[in-house]
């Protein structure tokens, strides 16, 4: 098990709506310990295990709820 942690900054989220949306798709993936959404800052921050999940992927379940990853 090889734990990562990154710091994404994503665009477009504005509400608990759009917090909760992130935190349901992401931590819907195997291999995601964790996922901490700041609306603030524009910060989604995930714990996982890149032997299970990569981090395209993890962009990829963020751009399907619509919002852009930087």
């Amino acid at each position: 098990m090889t734990k990562e942690t990154t710091n994404l900054t994503v665009e477009g989220m504005s509400c608990s709506h759009c917090e909760n949306s992130v935190k349901k798709s992401v931590g819907a993936l195997d291999g995601i310990n964790s996922v901490v959404v700041d609306l603030n800052a524009k910060k989604v921050t995930v714990e996982y295990d890149s032997d299970k999940v990569t981090l395209q992927t993890i962009k990829d379940a963020i751009e399907d709820q619509g919002y852009d990853v930087k």
